[in-house]
């Protein structure tokens, strides 16, 4: 079948639009035309990373679409079907067993595109998926039938983002009325937290650099936002919070805002680490003599069979922190985002 795909062909290099073959569907496949996909920061840090023998390479993780055709095992989805495309998980290893699909212990599913000659000439298979096309290949484990009737550009973003930022407050944390939470990074991942958190009934103060960023978040429900070059933050922090916050939420992966979340924390808090970063330094005894719990997290500790129908239950105003696209400018997207232009920039294929 021939379909059209972004590839990366040197590390850190742009999307490219080519036109490409992708294969008929293996036993345990699913055959997606996909019909919008949303571009996360994970996208983005792993063309940089990719190694070159392993491009050119088809990314793309948050994608949404309908089924085109089942390989002879499959039985969750048919030809049709409205999906919502997520992580991959194998289903079998202890923590899949478990019910802790995030932490699977083959995270190379993820992480590796292991699913060569999909694409002809590249690879993909990235979370099981690879979305930056018209079509993919993906699997039981990482699509959810949803509703036809729910917006293409507010389903894509739900595989990922907002099941990490949501899953984060609903799943670990189970903030909820009276409950103080401070977001660090109001992107997509923060944003979404700082959304389901609200509606919990908790109350959230939201750090981030971007003035624009703010007012959405205050728009948004937040009780309080800060720059975070705001003098003695921390001190502003726990007065804001009556002298430390229960919960505390790291989605920039940088060591100065890992040390300012714990310091704005309470007395036996919890921060919950869902930004991806290299390492971060903190005081040992000031997160000993204060019970103080570090938490990392991914996919929001989130079964996108159940978590994504939960999210399109609970109506979030996600339209407020999309940018739509369409699939030719993915690149000035990219860029968008990583400019902070944009929050979550979906792109649309049929544009």
């Amino acid at each position: 079948m021939k379909a059209r795909a972004a590839l990366v062909e040197a590390p850190g290099g742009p999307f490219t639009l080519h036109d490409v073959e992708i294969d008929e569907p293996r036993p345990d496949e699913i055959l997606v035309r996909i019909t919008a996909a949303g571009i996360c920061h994970t996208d983005l840090t792993m063309r940089r990373a990719w190694p070159q023998q392993r491009l050119p390479m088809v990314f793309g993780h948050e994608g949404t679409g309908v089924v085109e055709a089942v390989g002879a095992e499959i039985s969750s989805v048919a030809p049709g079907d409205t999906v919502c495309l997520s992580y991959r998980s194998c289903g079998n290893c202890p923590e899949c067993s478990s019910n802790n699909r995030p932490y699977c212990e083959r995270s190379d599913l993820n992480t590796r595109g292991g699913r060569s000659g999909a694409i002809t000439k590249s690879y993909s298979g990235f979370f099981g998926q690879s979305s930056f096309a018209t079509y993919a290949l993906t699997h039981e484990s990482n699509t959810v039938k949803i509703p036809a009737d729910f917006p293409p550009a507010l389903a894509a973003p739900l595989g990922c983002g907002v099941q990490t930022g949501a899953g984060t407050v609903l799943n670990v944390l189970e903030a909820g009325p009276g409950v103080t939470l401070v977001v660090f990074g109001a992107g997509s991942v923060g944003l979404s937290a700082m959304m389901a958190a609200v509606v919990q009934g908790a109350t959230v103060f939201a750090v981030d650099p971007i003035p624009a960023r703010r007012d959405l978040a205050s728009e948004l429900g937040a009780a309080e936002t800060l720059d975070p070059t705001t003098p003695d933050l921390v001190e502003a922090l726990r007065a804001l919070t009556g002298g430390g916050a229960q919960y505390a939420i790291d989605t920039t992966g940088r060591p100065d805002a890992i040390e300012r979340a714990i310091g704005s924390l309470r007395r036996r808090g919890t921060l919950a680490l869902v930004g991806m970063g290299g390492s971060a330094a903190f005081d040992i005894m000031t997160v000993m003599a204060n019970g103080i719990r570090i938490r990392g997290v991914i996919e929001g500790d989130a079964d996108p069979a159940t978590f994504i129908p939960q999210l399109i239950d609970m109506k979030l105003p996600l339209e407020k922190i999309v940018t739509e696209y369409p699939f030719a400018a993915i690149e000035t997207a990219a860029q968008d985002a990583l400019a902070g232009r944009t929050i979550k920039p979906v792109l649309l294929m049929d544009r």
